[in-house]
């Protein structure tokens, strides 16, 4: 039996696809879920449940530092007085009128080795690679996704900032070569997640916390190659997806898998595989697209799992029709879908069975 989708609201938001499709989504913790969306020049940071009750209005707006770079994944402090954008040759962080507050410089991510740059702090480098950043959820520590000049090598790092003037307080040297990365919190305000795609070179995962004194940090051997999706909200487990969608895990903190989830069998001749777009519904159930979505987009669908066995339980079933793409659970019952046709993002709870 399909499990049945409900309405909960359609809204229009500039750059709204990157809220299902990308890093564009913060959750902290118990906090309303915030949309951090690029807007011409500008970031605007939305409170999710603000917008779907009718409120269009961004909370805070920052201008962006480089108005030519647009990779790199962005944060905002918990009470949004703060913005700290990750760039090609700089971590910076700026107020709400675009004021530099601090600035962390490092290498270039630029691929050429030892290319010139002309002196325009606005000069965009060839190239898509990127680092990520990520405001901690008591606002007080800046994490940061950077590589380091040719004086050491090119060397990618985990760095930990104090957020109130950039000070680097810690830095874990790592054995990668990314494309890109993107950081998720624990949501016990206390561990920090760091996941490096380096495309056909696989994904590397790791987990640290900073004490005040000492940076304990590990990477996850046995996480090997599997990209991290997101947090179990009542702190139960960490969820990833195999790098070519083999399988869905859910792993305690320090790597350990507890259960392992599979695509429900096809009669097609290509078996299925799971997408990159999956997530916690709430602590009892998860939320994950099947990959047809890019070659077959007939064929996807939305499943919903047990959170603590990841056994599937059903397809979803939209009363709107079939819905293309990914879902981005939001962790309180409801998930989020775009519709790149009409540019509706919409969200959605699973419909209470009649009596």
């Amino acid at each position: 039996m399909s499990i049945t989708a409900q309405p909960h609201g359609s809204v229009k938001l500039p750059g709204g696809a990157a809220l299902v499709n990308g890093f564009a989504f913060e959750g902290r913790g118990n906090a309303p879920c915030r949309a951090l969306l690029r807007n011409g020049d500008e970031l605007e940071v939305y409170d999710l449940d603000e917008v779907f009750a009718g409120e269009r209005a961004p909370t805070a707006v920052f201008p962006l530092p480089w108005p030519g770079w647009d990779r790199g994944v962005h944060s905002v402090s918990p009470d949004a007085t703060f913005a700290v954008f990750s760039g090609q040759r700089a971590v910076r962080a700026v107020g709400p009128g675009g004021e530099p507050l601090w600035e962390y410089r490092h290498g270039c991510w630029g691929p050429e080795l030892d290319h010139a740059h002309t002196g325009d702090e606005q000069e965009v480098c060839p190239g898509i690679e990127h680092g990520s950043c990520r405001v901690s959820d008591g606002g007080r520590l800046v994490w940061a996704h950077v590589v380091l000049g040719p004086e050491e090598d090119w060397q990618e790092c985990w760095v930990v900032l104090d957020a109130r003037d950039g000070r680097e307080l810690a830095r874990l040297p790592l054995d990668s070569a990314a494309s890109g990365s993107h950081h998720l919190s624990h949501p016990d305000g206390l561990h920090m997640g760091l996941c490096i795609g380096m495309g056909q070179d696989g994904v590397l995962l790791h987990w640290a916390r900073w004490d005040g004194e000492e940076l304990t940090c590990w990477d996850l051997d046995e996480a090997s190659d599997r990209i991290l999706m997101d947090v179990h909200p009542g702190h139960a487990g960490f969820l990833t997806v195999e790098h070519y969608g083999a399988d869905l895990t859910l792993h305690a903190l320090d790597g350990t898998v507890l259960a392992e989830g599979v695509p429900e069998p096809s009669d097609e001749e290509d078996p299925p595989c799971w997408d990159y777009g999956c997530g916690f519904v709430d602590a009892d159930t998860v939320i994950a697209s099947t990959v047809e979505s890019d070659e077959d987009p007939d064929r996807a669908l939305h499943w919903m799992l047990d959170a603590r066995t990841l056994r599937v339980r059903d397809a979803v079933v939209y009363p709107t029709g079939r819905v293309r793409g990914y879902a981005r659970p939001l962790g309180d019952g409801t998930w989020l879908t775009y519709d790149g046709g009409s540019g509706a993002l919409s969200r959605w709870t699973e419909a209470t069975p009649r009596a």
